[in-house]
């Protein structure tokens, strides 16, 4: 094998772990994080917050976007729509998916714990175990109501952005969980 191969099989690899992270999805997860962190504070949110609560909380959302691909595996491999993620097409192990996961997820968990606070790791990790298993596993399958219920775990992340700056839960930050919830 030549170089060039390798390269490209390492930047398909990549690629392919980057899909498992859902990073439109993430990417608004975390622009509302920002967004509460911003609402939380009359001044510039501090830099070691806004760095770390962004990475923590984009990990943890990549987390869970794994986990969901790894318990959506058979049904995604006979959608059409869907048939061509990485783990129905074998690009990537189930195995390797939930490791990746697992490691997404404890990093940040320990970002959020040790350089944030224990409260949005806590909330974090709510809400990781909301949309990672409780709607994924449950709701889905169970009513087509799935999305409003499952709702407020894509509504937790301006809540985690106001608790990473305040880190105490609010009146105004639960304000911003019921708009985006009841906006879903």
């Amino acid at each position: 094998m030549n170089n060039r191969s390798i390269t490209d099989t390492a930047t398909v690899v990549w690629q392919d772990y980057l899909t498992l992270c859902k990073p439109k999805v993430v990417s608004l997860i975390v622009f509302t994080a920002i967004v509460g962190m911003f609402l939380a504070t009359p001044n510039m949110v501090p830099w070691s917050v806004l760095v770390y609560g962004t990475l923590g909380i984009g990990l943890a959302a990549c987390s869970a976007a794994t986990i969901n691909h790894v318990i959506d595996y058979r049904i995604d491999s006979i959608m059409a729509r869907t048939m061509q993620r990485p783990l129905p097409e074998g690009k990537v192990s189930i195995v390797n998916a939930i490791i990746f996961a697992w490691f997404l997820g404890t990093i940040s968990m320990g970002i959020l714990a040790f350089l944030v606070n224990p409260l949005t790791a806590g909330l974090t990790a709510l809400s990781l175990i909301g949309y990672g298993f409780i709607y994924s596993m449950f709701l889905k399958r169970a009513t087509p109501q799935n999305i409003v219920i499952g709702g407020a775990a894509g509504a937790a992340p301006p809540v985690l952005g106001w608790t990473a700056v305040t880190g105490t839960l609010d009146p105004n930050s639960l304000l911003l969980f019921l708009i985006i919830f009841v906006w879903t």
